[in-house]
């Protein structure tokens, strides 16, 4: 089996992703001659597997690459990996790579944009108002009079932010380490996180999911914030403490909350925030890398791991990012 043509799987426990097969062949006829893609089921043969050397994946089965001798790659699908850092038997030596897609930079932006003039401009209690149907005008306030705040100011939260910026709202931005972005305030390190949330009227995490980030979002968090500040993840669901924004919210501290994102996708029809008045829920569409760029960027990857090259968008997994 060690003369078997090398192949990419595939592989994924919570999606479908046979619908990017076709886009993964394509891509290894141009840019890796040779290289196989094949879907993994649960009953894939272990056969199968001795010739895999790259695996493309959202929440492979835990103790899958240990198993895999030829491996020489893990990728992720989309912009996170922890779906991927959290199997403890992943070989150390196999490197880890993220997507990164300018145009999911600007999808994010576009989403994020949405959410500020929804506030900004009160559509939400217009909207309440509609129900009773109530006209009532709301005083119309300059972009500048509202600042929102970015958690994360990587590829994505820079676009974010530059977006918002470009449209007149005062932007801040929070990032462990210091950053330098025109016309935003920016912020750095633990300390920093209080004063930087005191001020805003919307507070925006792209955050990665992190041992540090994961259920940053709790109630002294919240209490952080000014009243009537509105809450919109985009990063991760697992960041959130679910309790904690719903007290939030019940007890008028916290006006409105935009979630994208939940450790459990997709969310449970009997999950008690559908019905939270306060809550918008959108199914994980805030942004998504295209199916060329996905398959383009892991083969070209899976060549250059091949070739023993420098790989693209590899990810620190200490950091995770």
């Amino acid at each position: 089996m060690s003369g078997a043509a090398p192949t990419l799987l595939l592989c994924s426990e919570t999606d479908d992703l046979s619908g990017l097969c076709g886009e993964f062949e394509r891509a290894a006829a141009r840019a890796c001659p040779g290289l196989r893609v094949r879907c993994w089921t649960p009953d894939t043969a272990t056969t199968e597997l001795q010739s895999v050397v790259a695996i493309a994946g959202w929440f492979v089965p835990l103790g899958l690459p240990a198993r895999l001798p030829r491996l020489r790659l893990l990728a992720s699908i989309g912009a996170g990996v922890e779906h991927l850092l959290r199997d403890p038997d992943l070989p150390p030596d196999v490197p880890v790579t993220r997507i990164v897609d300018p145009a999911q930079a600007r999808g994010m932006a576009e989403y994020v944009l949405w959410a500020a003039l929804h506030f900004h401009r009160d559509l939400d209690r217009v909207l309440a108002q509609q129900t009773r149907r109530e006209w009532r005008m709301p005083a119309q306030r300059p972009a500048s009079a509202y600042r929102v705040g970015i958690m994360g100011l990587g590829a994505m939260g820079a676009e974010v932010a530059r977006t918002l910026a470009a449209h007149g709202f005062d932007v801040h931005g929070w990032a462990r380490r210091p950053a330098a972005l025109d016309c935003v305030t920016t912020w750095a390190g633990p300390e920093a996180m209080r004063p930087f949330l005191a001020g805003l009227d919307m507070v925006v995490s792209l955050l990665p999911l992190t041992p540090e980030t994961r259920g940053l979002c709790n109630a002294d968090w919240f209490a952080a914030l000014k009243p009537g500040a509105v809450f919109v993840n985009c990063g991760r669901g697992e960041q959130l403490v679910v309790p904690a924004l719903v007290d939030a919210l019940r007890s008028g501290h916290l006006r409105a909350a935009v979630l994208d994102v939940f450790e459990h996708e997709p969310l449970p029809a009997d999950d008690p925030l559908w019905t939270e008045p306060a809550v918008v829920i959108t199914p994980h569409m805030a942004s998504s890398a295209s199916a060329e760029v996905i398959a383009g960027q892991i083969v070209e990857n899976t060549a250059r791991a091949l070739a023993r090259r420098a790989l693209l968008h590899a990810v620190d997994r200490l950091r995770g990012y």
